[in-house]
């Protein structure tokens, strides 16, 4: 109970609903092409009283865009918002001024993500305005190479124990071509530990660290691959065996989880065989460009640094809440720059890093 302030420390869900008005419809309408598979019948709670637990795959080498269009796109669909999912995610992503969006100032925070640490998770198991979304893989999902796309890493325990213990259904959704935001690149664990003294979890080594090296802003991108969501099937941790929380084994959670993980691995190979063949779909990307060139050039990724800056200028610093921003006149990406200068450091080739990683690590707060 004495933790329960999680709820509302940082979450604005007045954020989120502008974010996602001024920023997140136009990048899902043009460059990731969102589609729901199989969410016309949307999961319900078995328990009432508890929360679902939503649990999907990462996208390898990628910076989060698939969790943040997967749940933008829930927001708009969904008639009732007790139903969205509020992610618990690794502490990295909030501790880190590097890893929020073009460093936007408590992004994850305030879009309602909680730090998934044991106390938290027990915490928000209690929570019933949504429903609870998390990426069990956790850090090793994400910082996995392409030579494991699609390849779900060790699960975390805790998903099964909560599931158990407060007798709730884990629904496992599956991120199909978000291995393509990324692709070809791979983790080196010496390059990653040595990434992590500054706030990066992990830096994707590939062609596209070169990029990463003369734009900065390339840390951030993504490739225009359509995502894919594709929901599973329901999965009752509390049927699969008849012992109490208390009386199960470190061993015998981690054979459950191996379970749970086996049925996901299976489900998510044949999303990939139906839904995975044609990650860009370049014929559809092209035709989205063509009809929303109005917009131009904020739906491509180098536009991005000075669409969020801007976003949390006149949000966060200004304090300004029903806005829409001027995406559509001409001259409106050079306004931004000049009013958000700190955004030409993220295309200033190698030195541009300095200023941002400065940034970055007087901001983290990892291991404090």
């Amino acid at each position: 109970m004495a933790n329960q302030h999680i709820y509302s420390d940082y979450f604005d869900e007045h954020f989120v609903e502008t974010l996602d008005r001024n920023i997140l419809q136009l990048l899902d309408r043009v460059w990731f092409r969102s589609k729901l598979i199989g969410f016309e019948n949307y999961p319900q709670r078995n328990n009432p009283e508890r929360p679902l637990i939503f649990a999907s795959n990462h996208s390898g080498m990628a910076f989060p865009w698939d969790a943040m269009v997967a749940l933008s796109h829930l927001w708009r669909v969904l008639p009732d918002l007790r139903d969205l999912p509020r992610p618990l995610s690794a502490p990295m992503l909030s501790q880190s001024a590097l890893m929020n969006p073009f460093q936007v100032q408590d992004f994850w925070k305030r879009c309602g993500c909680v730090d998934a640490t044991t106390l938290n998770f027990e915490t928000m198991m209690y929570y019933n305005d949504h429903n609870l979304m998390l990426y069990p893989e956790g850090v090793p999902g994400i910082g996995k190479g392409f030579n494991n796309k699609y390849r779900l890493q060790r699960l975390a325990t805790s998903t099964v124990r909560m599931g158990i213990l407060h007798r709730t259904d884990i629904i496992p959704f599956y991120t199909i071509n978000g291995e393509y935001l990324n692709p070809y690149t791979y983790s080196w664990e010496w390059v990653n530990r040595l990434s992590k003294k500054i706030g990066i979890p992990f830096i994707p080594m590939g062609p596209v660290i070169l990029l990463v090296l003369l734009q900065p802003w390339f840390f951030y991108m993504a490739f225009p691959a359509k995502l894919t969501f594709v929901l599973g099937s329901r999965i009752k941790p509390y049927e699969l065996t008849n012992k109490t929380t208390d009386e199960l084994t470190r061993s015998e959670y981690e054979d459950l989880s191996n379970q749970v993980r086996a049925r996901m691995q299976t489900e998510m190979d044949a999303a990939v065989q139906q839904h995975g063949q044609h990650p860009y779909q370049w014929k559809e990307l092209w035709q989205r460009i063509k009809e929303n060139w109005r917009y131009f050039p904020f739906f491509l990724p180098w536009a991005w640094p000075a669409l969020f800056r801007e976003f949390e200028r006149q949000y966060m610093r200004h304090g300004r809440r029903d806005f829409d921003l001027d995406l559509r006149s001409p001259g409106a990406y050079w306004r931004m720059l000049w009013r958000n200068p700190f955004t030409l450091t993220f295309f200033i080739p190698v030195l541009g890093w300095i200023p941002i990683a400065i940034r970055g690590y007087k901001g983290h707060r990892i291991n404090k």
